[in-house]
């Protein structure tokens, strides 16, 4: 597929902002991720520039941007925390210690 790796680009980097956003509810907390993973989406682009058999595209680092930016659109409060209601059905590990 034309342009499959662009998808790929705003998937993962939406995944793992959703992702970081669930673990860290905190205030600028989504804001230090966003700007974290959009650091490191320009720093491999510039990474594999370096390389002999990897290529740096501007169009790789606008779909990481775009992932940022849609995994942000994700994150809590806008939807709830999924994380959060998951542990709402699983047994309390710390009662199963004492």
């Amino acid at each position: 597929m034309e342009g499959g790796d662009k998808l790929g680009h705003v998937l993962a980097y939406a995944a793992l902002m959703v992702w970081f956003s669930w673990l860290y509810a905190v205030p600028g907390a989504h804001f230090a991720c966003a700007a974290g993973f959009v650091l490191l989406g320009i720093g491999l682009e510039f990474a594999q520039a370096l390389t002999d058999y990897r290529s740096f595209q501007l169009a790789d680092m606008v779909a990481d941007c775009v992932g940022v930016a849609l995994g942000w659109a994700g994150a809590p409060p806008a939807v709830p925390n999924l994380l959060i209601l998951l542990e709402r059905f699983l047994p309390d590990a710390d009662a199963n210690q004492r």
